[in-house]
C-alpha cells in the first residue's frame, strides 16, 4: 500500500475516531435529562433508517446461517452501549472511553481460550501492560462506596462485551454482509431498550437503573444533541469502515486510541475535568497495550 492511501486510511479513523467522541460527549451533555437506555434508543433510532434505506437499493448478497450468532452480536453490542453510556453518565467520559478502548486486552483473552489461538509474546506483554493501566484508572477513581465500585466495574464490562461484540463479528463476517450486522445492533438497540424503559414503570431498583429504568420527559432543546449523538454515531461506523478498507490495519487501529484524546478534550470542555496523574498514567498504558496489539496482527 502506497502512502496515500495510508494517508488516507488514517485521516478517516481520525475522522471516525472524532465521531465516536463527539458521540460520548452529547451522552455526557443530556446525561443529567435522558437516562442512558433512552440514549441507546436514540442513538439506534436515528441509524437503523440509513441501513434499510441501502439494503433496499442493493440487497444483500450472503450465505446467512447463523441467526443465533447474529442476534448474540446484536444483543451484546446492545449492552455495551447500555454500559458505555451509563459509564459516561456516572464516571465521566474520558475515564468511560479509556475502559471501552481497553477491549483488545479482553479480545485477545477471548480469542486465544475460545479458538484455541496462541498469543505472541507481545501480546501477552500488551495484555499485562493494559491490566496495568486498568488499575491505574479504577483505583484512584473509586471511594469507597458500594456504588462508585459497581459504577466502575459497569464501565469495565463496556470492554468485555465490546470484545465479544467484535469477536461475534469475526464469525459473522463471512456468512453476512456487513449492513446486515449492523442492522442486527440497530435493532437490538431500539428493542431493548423499549423493553428496559418499559419494565422500569414495574421495577425501581436503584441498582439496576443502568438496565431498567423510566422513560425521561423530552424538550425541544434535547433535539440537537440527540441527532448531533445519532449522526455523530453513524459517520463514525462509516469512517471506520472506509479506514479499515485500506491494509495496514494494524496501524490503521492505532490511530483509533486518538478517540481518548478527543475524549479528554471533550470531557474537560463539558466540566469533568482532567484526569489526576495517576489515572492519565493509567490511560497512557492502556492506549500502550492497544498499540502493541494492533501492531502485532497481520497487515
Amino acid at each position: 500500500m502506497n502512502q496515500d492511501e495510508l494517508k488516507k486510511g488514517i485521516i478517516f479513523m481520525l475522522m471516525a475516531s472524532f465521531a465516536f467522541a463527539l458521540t460520548g460527549a452529547c451522552a455526557r451533555y443530556l446525561r443529567d435529562d435522558i437516562n442512558p437506555i433512552q440514549l441507546v434508543l436514540f442513538r439506534n433510532l436515528i441509524g437503523v433508517g440509513f441501513i434499510i434505506i441501502s439494503l433496499w437499493s442493493r440487497p444483500a448478497q450472503q450465505q446467512g446461517g447463523k441467526l443465533g450468532l447474529l442476534l448474540f452480536r446484536g444483543i451484546i453490542g446492545t449492552l455495551a452501549l447500555y454500559s458505555f453510556f451509563y459509564g459516561i453518565s456516572r464516571i465521566g467520559l474520558a475515564v468511560s472511553i479509556t475502559y471501552q478502548q481497553s477491549y483488545p486486552i479482553f479480545l485477545s483473552i477471548l480469542v486465544a481460550w475460545l479458538y484455541k489461538e496462541k498469543l505472541k509474546s507481545l501480546e501477552w506483554m500488551a495484555i499485562f501492560i493494559g491490566f496495568a493501566g486498568i488499575c491505574l484508572v479504577f483505583l484512584p477513581s473509586i471511594d469507597a462506596s458500594a456504588l462508585s465500585v459497581q459504577n466502575h466495574i459497569i464501565g469495565i464490562s463496556n470492554a468485555v462485551m465490546t470484545g465479544l461484540a467484535y469477536l461475534s463479528i469475526r464469525g459473522l463476517s463471512s456468512y453476512y454482509d456487513h449492513r446486515v450486522i449492523v442492522l442486527s445492533f440497530m435493532l437490538s438497540g431500539i428493542v431493548l431498550p423499549l423493553i428496559s424503559l418499559s419494565l422500569g414503570y414495574f421495577i425501581d431498583i436503584d441498582s439496576l437503573k443502568f438496565v431498567i429504568d423510566t422513560f425521561d420527559t423530552m424538550r425541544w432543546s434535547h433535539l440537537n444533541p440527540i441527532l448531533i449523538l445519532g449522526f455523530a454515531a453513524l459517520a463514525g461506523q462509516i469512517f471506520l469502515t472506509k479506514a479499515f478498507s485500506y491494509q495496514k490495519t494494524g496501524i490503521i487501529a492505532a490511530v483509533g486510541y486518538s478517540n481518548i484524546v478527543f475524549s479528554i478534550i471533550f470531557g474537560i470542555m463539558l466540566g469533568d475535568g482532567l484526569p489526576d496523574v495517576i489515572s492519565l498514567l493509567g490511560i497512557v498504558l492502556i492506549i500502550w497495550c492497544g498499540v502493541m496489539v494492533s501492531y502485532s496482527k497481520k497487515g
